[in-house]
């Protein structure tokens, strides 16, 4: 192969050495890496101490011990199917579909809790949501 004064190679393509994903995929997984781990966060803050959350009179009004275990569970569900879509495995890209949706709506139930965070996360689901299910891996 032929080298151009830049530096920058010519010809034929190399295979990637690296079973890792790119582009959209890649910001899906990282998206999904992050929002488990901000749940796992959130969980672990609920599940330690339940002063830190108040939300009177609301509709959906769990234990907060609950919802923290809850979260814990959800986060470590993203953080797997996000670990699967770096990874290019087949079944990560509908598990991380589906563990986001779930996320969405668990965080957009506690909103009334602490809504900074929830709002973050969702926008983090949302996004990998929209990545994985918009563009294709082929």
């Amino acid at each position: 192969m032929a080298e151009t004064p830049g530096g920058v190679r010519q010809g034929a393509t190399q295979p990637r050495d690296s079973e890792w994903v790119t582009g959209p995929s890649l910001f899906a997984g990282l998206a999904l890496e992050l929002s488990g781990t901000l749940s796992i966060f959130l969980g672990a803050a609920g599940i330690a101490e339940d002063a830190i959350f108040r939300a009177p009179g609301y509709a959906y009004r769990f234990d907060v011990t609950a919802w923290g275990w809850l979260h814990v569970v959800i986060g470590l569900a993203l953080i797997a199917a996000g670990l699967g879509v770096l990874l290019g495995k087949s079944w990560a890209r509908g598990a991380g579909v589906a563990v986001g949706a779930v996320s969405l709506v668990t965080q957009f139930m506690f909103i009334p809790y602490y809504p900074l965070w929830s709002i973050t996360v969702m926008v983090l689901d949302l996004l990998a949501i929209w990545a994985l299910a918009r563009f294709s891996t082929a």
